[in-house]
């Protein structure tokens, strides 16, 4: 996957580093506008800038990398957007298949499928399968993904468990709706970065985030670079995280 870029320098301090970093890939839309070029430019120039972001996790210690690709909300966009943007899902996939497997990248995909077209599905199956040895790197992507839709799927799953018999109701607490998400096999969050400069979170990893730190910043995806990602992730290691202690 390498595009010719300068490596990223490791964070000083990499341990207290964030092991998984989620981002909410916002601006796409305002950037092709402002050059005067049509919506589905910019999510094009989004999509190659995920290549950059990628490459950059192992040197500042990100093993995992969940970004935000489609929501359920995605939907009442015009036509003609929603079809490019799945067209474009489809050709990233074709495209960066063989250099994500090369990379140590493993690939999932995380939200509800059944809307998806079946060709779309069939393609993501296979990369995930095609990836699965994988552990340089966990790319996750969240595509016609909804934090509450999630839980909403994930609550249905943990209520026909008990109604079978197979989960004893007086014994759910709040370590069991985690292990129905779509994200059971992954680590929360520990630092939620969302660009274009709009502060709020979009229902994205609703349950996971908890206690991820936030990053609201004003760059538009396309230009968020490499060397803005490795900013973030130094500057998370520089606060302390209490989960709601006190210092001793």
């Amino acid at each position: 996957m390498d595009d010719g870029a300068e490596p990223v320098k490791p964070t000083p301090d990499i341990g207290r580093g964030p092991r998984h970093v989620a981002i909410i890939m916002d601006g796409n839309g305002r950037w092709a506008t402002q050059r005067g070029r049509p919506r589905l430019f910019g999510h094009h120039a989004g999509a190659r800038r995920v290549r950059e972001i990628v490459e950059a996790c192992p040197d500042l210690g990100v093993k995992y990398l969940t970004i935000f690709a489609f929501s359920t909300e995605n939907w009442k966009r015009t036509q003609v957007e929603v079809a490019g943007l799945m067209n474009l899902f489809r050709r990233y996939i074709t495209k960066e298949a063989r250099a994500l497997r090369e990379a140590g990248v493993r690939v999932r995909f995380i939200g509800d499928r059944v809307r998806l077209d079946a060709k779309l599905v069939e393609m993501m199956d296979e990369l995930e399968h095609l990836t699965r040895e994988n552990d340089r790197v966990h790319l996750t992507i969240a595509l016609n993904y909804g934090g509450r839709d999630e839980v909403a799927r994930a609550t249905r799953r943990l209520a026909e468990d008990v109604a079978k018999g197979r989960l004893d109701p007086a014994t759910v607490n709040e370590e069991t709706l985690p292990k129905y998400l779509d994200t059971c096999v992954l680590p929360d969050p520990d630092l939620v970065i969302r660009t274009s400069g709009e502060a709020r979170i979009s229902n994205f990893l609703l349950w996971q985030s908890a206690y991820a730190e936030y990053e609201f910043i004003d760059t538009l995806w396309p230009d968020f670079t490499r060397a803005e990602f490795a900013r973030l992730v130094q500057g998370y290691s520089t606060r302390d995280r209490r989960f709601g202690a006190v210092p001793a």
